[in-house]
């Protein structure tokens, strides 16, 4: 597997990037801090879920002003029972979600989701992989999220084999953190806020066929 520091594709004038998530907060609580030291990406972050939810979407909405990004809400099914969408719903929604652009970097969940267990960001994860193998998105890099919880033993951190880790500056942070509690409205002792990663970690390819094999680790989910 080939490592590719973030860094790098961001020698363009203004390079385009996509966060491809299941649900608004992803972005915030998986590569938020990413996306607030990197003003110099035209940012794009679209969600698969909860485009109609009266309270989730404005504050996304209002979310995507405070990072200085454009998105996009879809509303797949993300009911209680999280019964498996069709691949290809997934795929045709993903793809239509980023708009038919061609993007430097693309960052969206890992194979077995940041915690255990929501199998939305499984199938985010896979779909969004397989579009790039198939060259239906178009990226010279993704980045695959890289957190674990050790099945719920502790809160979501970064994996042991992650790629790249950042820690966060006190400012970055908290600015993170306040998206949570401030705009999405999480309260200070809820698992959103509790959870918000101080550190955020990545698995990062240049290639469409490392990440297939990265994403393949899950196995189809049960």
């Amino acid at each position: 597997m080939t490592s590719i520091p973030l860094d790098e594709v961001s020698s363009d004038p203004r390079p385009r990037a996509a966060v491809v998530v299941a649900h608004p907060d992803d972005e915030t609580l998986w590569c938020g801090g990413y996306i607030l030291t990197h003003p110099e990406f035209l940012w794009r972050i679209v969600t698969l879920c909860r485009g109609v939810d009266p309270d989730r979407a404005p504050r996304f909405r209002r979310v995507l002003q405070r990072l200085g990004a454009e998105g996009e809400m879809a509303d797949l099914d993300d009911g209680p029972d999280q019964a498996p969408l069709a691949v290809e719903q997934v795929q045709e929604t993903a793809a239509r979600l980023l708009a038919g652009s061609s993007y430097n970097l693309i960052l969206t969940h890992g194979p077995m989701g940041e915690y255990t267990r929501h199998r939305r960001h499984e199938e985010c994860c896979r779909n969004v992989v397989e579009l790039w193998r198939s060259g239906r998105i178009d990226t010279r890099r993704m980045c695959l999220f890289a957190y674990e919880d050790g099945g719920r033993a502790y809160l979501p951190r970064v994996r042991g084999d992650a790629d790249r880790r950042d820690i966060l500056t006190d400012a970055v942070w908290l600015e993170k953190r306040r998206l949570i509690t401030d705009i999405y409205g999480f309260q200070p002792d809820s698992w959103e806020a509790r959870s918000t990663p101080r550190e955020e970690g990545f698995w990062c390819f240049d290639s469409a066929q490392a990440a297939v094999e990265r994403a393949a680790v899950s196995g189809q989910p049960s």
